[in-house]
């Protein structure tokens, strides 16, 4: 099974809010990219279907930190499976169209040559969490606690002030799951592939 055959998978079986096969045909289509894009223009991901990997990624990520049972007993983190499905699997919906691919003079062995890599062009600079919640929000209704996992999924490696992203994750733990789990993914699965 391919990434995005899995994907599409995991959305069809799991996602059935209101809006979410417009959402899908909206993925799927020629105004987006999600499939093909790369997570990063540097680091993690930054290669063709990167964005897809890592969401995968996260999403069983976040499967497996939500099955420990210190988890579930101790922290009281229980999620259905459709939030799950949406706060991995969408997160990062904010890369959609952003990375354009060009060309770069690289020093290999001597000799100058030319390179491909990807450019950072967003056409709605809108941040990086809300931007996602906002065009998920275009086609469903997010529940508040998924709205600020996804907000906050960047945790204290984002721009956002820390006090906003510690009560974030008091107030909704699933941010923090979220964001270990992206974490997770980014540093332990996936690394930085192609310079």
């Amino acid at each position: 099974m391919t990434n995005k055959e899995r994907f599409i998978e995991i959305y069809k079986t799991k996602i059935h809010r209101d809006g979410s096969e417009k959402l899908l045909e909206f993925l799927l289509s020629r105004n987006s990219d999600f499939f093909e894009a790369p997570a990063s223009s540097r680091y993690h991901g930054n290669y063709e279907g990167g964005l897809l990997e890592h969401s995968l990624n996260v999403y069983d990520c976040l499967k497996d930190y939500l099955s420990r049972e210190r988890v579930q007993k101790t922290y009281h983190l229980n999620y259905n499976e459709e939030t799950i499905a949406i706060v991995a699997l969408l997160h990062d919906l904010c890369k959609i169209n952003c990375y354009k691919q060009s060309m770069r003079n690289v020093k290999e062995n001597g000799q100058w040559i030319q390179v491909p890599f990807y450019e950072f062009q967003d056409t709605l600079p809108y941040g990086h969490g809300e931007k996602s919640v906002y065009m998920i929000s275009g086609y469903m209704r997010l529940k508040r606690e998924e709205a600020f996992a996804i907000r906050y999924h960047m945790g204290f490696a984002g721009n956002e002030d820390a006090r906003n992203v510690g009560a974030a994750f008091e107030m909704f733990p699933l941010a923090f799951a979220l964001s270990t789990a992206d974490m997770e993914a980014t540093y332990f699965m996936e690394g930085k592939k192609h310079s």
